[in-house]
């Protein structure tokens, strides 16, 4: 299904978008008077699909080389309501979504940095890597949900 780190990007940019529209919905919805579930139940979606977002981001631009620059606004694109979608183009655009994983190592130089090694062992095992990535992504919605929401109540 993900055969390509822009194939994964682009279903996770496209999925942050709809999940914006989700919280959006949900927020006018609870505004004009709808139980504050829905605005709940919109927020926790657009949580979980954020950080999903966000470890995808870091994954590909690790895979892919990139700069702390794109890295850094392919990111902070999730913060800004539709932004992962120019965000995406851009990187396409730029060439830097082109090519496969990084399943072998090369002859570059950047193969041989402190993380390739593991990056290129779970990625030749991606039922693993996606099992690792989840866990984390759950580990970290937990303990933002026991912290609160963003300006909620403490």
């Amino acid at each position: 299904m993900f055969r390509t780190p822009q194939k994964l990007f682009r279903v996770l940019a496209f999925a942050e978008v709809v999940t914006w529209t989700i919280l959006i919905a949900a927020l006018i919805a609870r505004a004009l008077g709808a139980d504050p579930i829905v605005a709940t139940i919109g927020g926790g979606i657009h949580g979980f699909i954020f950080l999903s977002y966000g470890a995808t981001a870091i994954l590909v631009a690790l895979n892919q080389r990139w700069g702390v620059w794109p890295a850094v606004v392919a990111i902070a694109s999730a913060v800004i309501p539709y932004a992962t979608i120019p965000t995406e183009i851009w990187l396409q655009r730029s060439g830097r979504l082109d090519g496969p994983w990084r399943l072998t190592a090369g002859d570059d130089p950047r193969d041989r940095r402190w993380y390739d090694r593991w990056m290129r062992f779970f990625l030749n095992r991606p039922w693993a890597l996606a099992l690792i990535i989840v866990v984390a992504i759950v580990a970290l919605y937990v303990a933002l949900l026991v912290i609160g929401p963003p300006g909620g109540n403490h």
